[in-house]
């Protein structure tokens, strides 16, 4: 891109006692090891800074592994030839705590990258720590980027106080994931081969038990074991649909309806029990049952499309099942988003750089939704292409209805938010707890949190 964007607000931020610990106990509240991934060909220098070259070029930040680290490496490949002029240094860091405390120290001790990857929910802690630019809609329609171009769910949850300071990539949400093979059997697919629609617990069961008579094992299956993230999706999935809420006020009001989460978590219990699901099961090994067709539904986030395409399976995906929410669907859901963190000084060149870095992301959203995230740029979105795309465009339309993590300084993906309520609802889908005592443990622990002042 060669327009110009207005002098961007950058300045040196000085790293204050303050700033230093509210940014870096925000981002994470853990150590510093924040250990590389192999998927990166550059390194992090001195383990908290970037190697500031002079010139034109650009240091970018990401979390992605597996087949996400795949196809980010193709579209950084696809800015290199684009941009020839710029020269692109790309790091991978440890997914989670690691990486935001690594990025959020980074900027504070003014070595940080030119542009990062950070979850929606993360990048609002690192708005409050004053660690992200501000992206004006001048600097962003520099480079075409305008907000009737982005979901709108996506676009407008980033927001704060009507500003912007992370354009997003994508919607990633939950999604059921079923073997066509074992639902045709069932007699669990319409007439188009498409799964039928479950509106309430005794339509779920039943294609459970249908499942499962074929399957002769489960009839779904979702990670539990020494997993935390996966049973709190699932749980804020439906929770949602009841329009329920867990946090108010920036995180320091726990407000947990505890009849609805009641109920949710004994319809989850209820799995186990019925042995329709298995009480125990780890990551790989709920992803390894439905491979080998030991069930017929998995419950997990749409990134693990991969891993069942190179399975060469016979399956699909559709939307998570809309059991309590009628006419008002809701599921949980993230969005990676591109930021600009805090930078040292003032150089508009390079503002703009990483403005142009951002618009070729959005441009490859095509490589990016074939690994099943939906994308958030609507020229690709929206387009012909994209609505082929299957099965990706089945349950696109979850988009629209993302619940994110609520805010807080606390939560957010990978937080300790998700930790503490995961290992709650697991407890309960394990029978290792009851529901009624998974809520008496939210609530004490949380409310642990909500009562901490927050250190920004």
């Amino acid at each position: 891109m060669t327009t110009r964007p207005p002098q961007p607000p950058l300045g040196h931020h000085g790293l204050s006692r303050r700033r230093f610990l509210g940014g870096g106990l925000a981002a994470a509240g853990l150590g510093l090891a924040g250990a590389l991934s192999g998927c990166s060909s550059d390194n992090v220098a001195s383990g908290l800074t970037v190697s500031r070259k002079e010139g034109n070029s650009i240091d970018f930040w990401n979390l992605f592994g597996g087949g996400d680290g795949v196809r980010m490496q193709q579209m950084e490949d696809g800015y290199r030839k684009a941009a020839r002029g710029t020269k692109l240094s790309a790091v991978t860091l440890a997914w989670g705590n690691p990486y935001y405390t690594k990025l959020s120290l980074a900027t504070l001790g003014d070595k940080p990258p030119n542009v990062a990857v950070a979850h929606l929910t993360r990048a609002k802690t690192m708005i409050a720590s004053d660690l992200l630019e501000e992206l004006t809609p001048d600097a962003l329609a520099s480079v075409g980027i305008t907000p009737d171009k982005l979901n709108k769910r996506a676009w407008e949850a980033g927001l704060v106080d009507g500003k912007a300071y992370a354009v997003p990539l994508d919607t990633h949400p939950i999604v059921t994931f079923y073997n066509t093979d074992i639902c045709k059997k069932a007699g669990l697919l319409d007439s188009d081969g498409k799964l039928k629609p479950w509106t309430s617990e005794e339509e779920f069961m039943d294609a459970m038990k249908k499942a499962k008579a074929v399957t002769k094992a489960y009839g779904g299956v979702s990670a539990i074991n020494n997993e935390t993230s996966t049973p709190w999706r699932i749980f804020q999935s439906f929770y949602s649909q009841l329009g329920g809420q867990v946090l108010s006020d920036e995180g320091t009001k726990v407000v947990l309806d505890d009849e609805k989460a009641m109920k949710v978590l004994n319809f989850m219990n209820s799995w186990r029990e019925q042995k329709v699901f298995p009480g125990s099961a780890d990551y790989q090994g709920s992803i390894a049952m439905f491979a080998n067709g030991q069930a017929a539904f998995l419950f997990q986030g749409e990134w693990e499309i991969s891993t069942f395409q190179t399975a060469k399976m016979p399956f699909s995906m559709t939307l998570f099942p809309n059991v309590y929410g009628g006419e008002k669907y809701a599921c949980q859901a993230d969005s990676h988003t591109l930021v600009i963190p805090k930078q040292p000084g003032s150089d508009s060149k390079a503002f703009a750089r990483s403005l142009g870095f951002i618009r070729s992301m959005l441009d490859q959203s095509d490589i990016w939704a074939a690994g099943g995230h939906v994308p958030a740029w609507l020229p690709y979105a929206d387009s012909p292409d994209f609505k082929k795309l299957q099965p990706q465009s089945n349950y696109a339309a979850a988009a629209d209805a993302a619940v994110y993590d609520p805010d807080g300084w606390y939560s957010g993906s990978g937080s300790d938010f998700e930790i503490i309520i995961g290992s709650a609802i697991g407890g309960v889908q394990s029978g290792q707890q009851s529901a009624k005592s998974a809520v008496s443990q939210i609530h004490a622990k949380l409310g642990n949190l909500a009562n901490t002042a927050s250190p920004i």
